[in-house]
């Protein structure tokens, strides 16, 4: 539990701060950033699977219908979630994907309940009811229908789901989505080529490298949230994750500029504290269980 802990706090930080990353190629279409997002996490992946020497894993994976059609799933479903949220974030709505990771715990907790069958307890329903009120006065707030914010926490929500399903090493299960969506990737920059219309291949040298290392930037919290997944429950995983949407919330603010209503700032709040409720029930149910 405390190993899982540790690695969802890194995963979270690290997605936090993401939509920084993301701005410098602001001049790039979405999609194509996400094609150049697929292939490099792909290199990145094999070449590190490589090092672990666990190539033969892949095959067995690749040659099973039973493990390759639920990483077939996993793949597509963060793919979609990494496309929504490249796009949020160069198309000005940082404050809306932090309200969908906001909104993701939630839906974790109800995912958890109907098909892992964890139970929380009356102050962890607590929590889940102040979170439920703290998104409608938000979503309300908003002033239209969050599409971007509902997506976004759909998407990964079912991935966390996926995650928890599939009993895969994290390094072998990134590398097999990844290899399920490659040759979609790989179809769109052909398609590029052939329309004119790339644009990543002309950015300058430095701004190119800083592409292929996306890489990098995408396996790696993904790494982390893969060894969270399998240590913790679900729902307790969820809440954790308040912490990425609350930086982005952040960098919206004092860094994007984004404008941020008082009613938005209260709902925030009322979602923290929602967090604080849900970790001291957390902590008090490990205590009991402990002691009987």
């Amino acid at each position: 539990m405390n190993n899982g802990l540790i690695n969802a706090i890194i995963a979270y930080i690290m997605w936090g701060v993401l939509p920084l990353y993301w701005k410098l190629f602001d001049e790039v279409p979405a999609g194509e950033i996400l094609s150049h997002r697929v292939v490099w996490s792909f290199v990145f992946m094999g070449i590190l699977v490589a090092i672990q020497r666990r190539w033969g894993d892949m095959r067995r994976i690749l040659t099973s219908r039973s493990l390759l059609l639920p990483l077939a799933a996993s793949g597509l479903l963060i793919a979609i979630n990494w496309l929504i949220f490249i796009w949020a974030v160069n198309s000005g709505h940082v404050v809306e994907t932090s309200l969908g990771y906001y909104l993701n715990p939630l839906l974790n907790v109800l995912l958890a309940v109907v098909f892992l069958s964890e139970k929380p307890n009356r102050g962890q329903w607590l929590a889940i009811a102040i979170a439920g009120v703290a998104v409608i006065i938000i979503a309300i707030d908003y002033g239209r229908f969050p599409w971007v914010a509902i997506s976004l926490a759909a998407s990964f929500g079912l991935y966390g789901l996926a995650k928890k399903k599939i009993k895969q090493d994290a390094s072998v299960g990134l590398l097999s989505e990844t290899a399920v969506v490659l040759p979609v990737a790989l179809g769109y920059w052909i398609y590029l080529a052939a329309a004119g219309k790339t644009t990543a291949w002309s950015l300058p040298t430095d701004m190119f490298v800083e592409l292929l290392l996306s890489g990098v930037v995408t396996a790696l919290p993904l790494l982390f949230f893969a060894r969270a997944a399998a240590r913790m429950s679900l729902s307790t995983l969820g809440f954790v994750q308040y912490i990425g949407p609350t930086i982005m919330l952040i960098l919206s603010i004092f860094v994007f500029k984004e404008n941020v209503s008082p009613v938005l700032l209260v709902g925030f709040a009322l979602i923290w504290t929602a967090l604080i409720v849900y970790a001291i029930a957390s902590v008090r149910a490990t205590k009991l269980a402990k002691a009987s």
